[in-house]
């Protein structure tokens, strides 16, 4: 394996509970994906929840996913799930 080769990408679509509208969550998020080199959105669900779909390699997309279950101050994150997905490229990370 060349040292140069890069990490595994990966994708996840992450769905997280609690106080997570209203708490500068997505932003925080996109600040988190940004600084890690993620790819990906958030946006708001109907019911409360925030979804997001986080893109990269694999170790900055735990990361980002560790982040997840406690999110900004001001959030009260009760649940975080997220199931695995084929690789998407996506050219930044979005607030839809």
């Amino acid at each position: 394996m060349d040292e140069h080769q890069s990490e595994q990408r990966i994708c996840y679509r992450c769905l997280v509970g609690g106080r997570v509208q209203g708490v500068f969550f997505r932003a925080s998020a996109r600040e988190q994906a940004m600084r890690l080199g993620v790819t990906g959105y958030a946006r708001n669900l109907p019911d409360g929840r925030v979804e997001l779909l986080v893109c990269g390699e694999a170790s900055a997309v735990g990361h980002l996913r560790d982040w997840l279950r406690t999110g900004p101050p001001g959030a009260a994150v009760t649940g975080v799930a997220c199931e695995p997905l084929d690789f998407q490229q996506h050219p930044s990370f979005a607030i839809d």
